[in-house]
């Protein structure tokens, strides 16, 4: 269990590099997807466009998602966004850094995915077969023949080998060598943009927004430790809460049975010093419990962080009372004077 527990803390303070690795490991898991997938292209004409749009977008976006959703900021930055502004005001370029962050994360296996689909050609192969120039690639001097449904048929057959009746028109190995070098050419060009977008998006538009790049970043990093404290306070509060409780309840039961044993025919005398003198533990844990000690006060402190977190200026107004800073009056301040005298 210490192992475990060792592992967490490590993966908790290397989030970060914890977060590259997840997106790592899902771009190969999406390359690995797709080398297993099993591309059937329906070879008609009303249906290869669809088919194909769907087999490059539609697991492009569900990895996406994935990459939000592995991301533990996505709570924090729904919650940042909806939480009522109070005595804190919202920022929105750190919301916006935030997301971007995550986003440019949960980018990479889609990416991927995309690059992979092209560089294979099948897809694309599938979606513009009945675009061939067959007057180019083929016997054009057949074409008047056909009319542009029974063309479009005949060339939608392109992508599958075993149902293609059309080498007299078109030889099918010229069309899936014209069609699959596109595609390779705007999968190389997709990497080389992305690649370059990124390259700007990472290293230059710090250098022409520095001040404000350094202000988005501290601020998101004082989001999520703020964030992580306030849980670990409130995870040492409930269990010095859920302790005291059973150690009263163990108290309380074990004096009921020391009353129901002095009304009996042997009873015997029993110190009641020994049996309700508080324990250090029990001292220890009521100090953990910073004075909040029933359900009520829990919920009030709940709502009141969720509806007004404290102003971050620190040493200049106390908190007072349920409130922040400059909720009431004043305590009166005590001046001490000292006297000295020469010798």
């Amino acid at each position: 269990m210490d192992k475990f527990r060792m592992i967490f803390q490590f993966l908790q303070s290397n989030q970060e590099s914890f977060m590259n690795g997840i997106c790592g490991i899902m771009a190969l898991a999406s390359a690995q997807m797709y080398s297993a997938f099993d591309f059937n292209c329906p070879c008609l004409p009303g249906y290869n466009a669809a088919y194909s749009a769907g087999i490059l977008l539609a697991p492009p976006l569900v990895l996406f998602l994935l990459g939000l959703v592995m991301n533990n900021n996505v709570s924090m930055l729904a919650e940042e966004w909806k939480r009522p502004p109070g005595r804190r005001a919202k920022d929105p370029a750190v919301l916006r850094y935030m997301f971007c962050s995550m986003a440019q994360r949960a980018l990479i296996a889609p990416v991927v995915w995309v690059a992979v689909t092209l560089l294979d050609g099948k897809c694309f192969l599938c979606a513009f077969c009945t675009a061939v120039p067959v007057a180019a690639l083929g016997n054009g001097s057949l074409t008047p023949g056909l009319s542009a449904p029974e063309l479009a048929r005949l060339l939608a057959r392109v992508p599958c080998p075993e149902i293609y009746d059309g080498d007299w028109l078109l030889a099918r190995e010229v069309a899936v060598r014209y069609l699959r070098c596109i595609s390779q050419a705007l999968g190389w060009s997709f990497v080389l943009l992305t690649t370059l977008l990124a390259f700007v998006v990472r290293s230059v538009r710090p250098c022409f927004t520095q001040a404000a790049f350094l202000k988005s970043k501290y601020w998101s990093h004082y989001i999520d430790i703020e964030r992580k404290l306030f849980d670990e306070t409130c995870t040492e509060h409930a269990k010095a809460f859920a302790k005291v409780c059973i150690q009263q309840f163990f108290e309380a039961m074990n004096h009921d049975l020391e009353l129901g044993q002095a009304h009996g025919p042997l009873a015997t005398a029993t110190s009641p010093s020994a049996s309700h003198s508080p324990t250090e533990g029990t001292e220890e844990e009521r100090e953990k419990l910073r004075g909040i000690t029933d359900q009520g006060a829990i919920n009030r402190l709940l709502t009141s962080w969720h509806k007004c977190k404290p102003p971050l200026r620190l040493g200049q107004e106390p908190l007072m009372g349920n409130g922040w800073a400059g909720g009431g009056p004043r305590p009166p301040r005590k001046e001490v004077a000292t006297y000295f005298s020469k010798v």
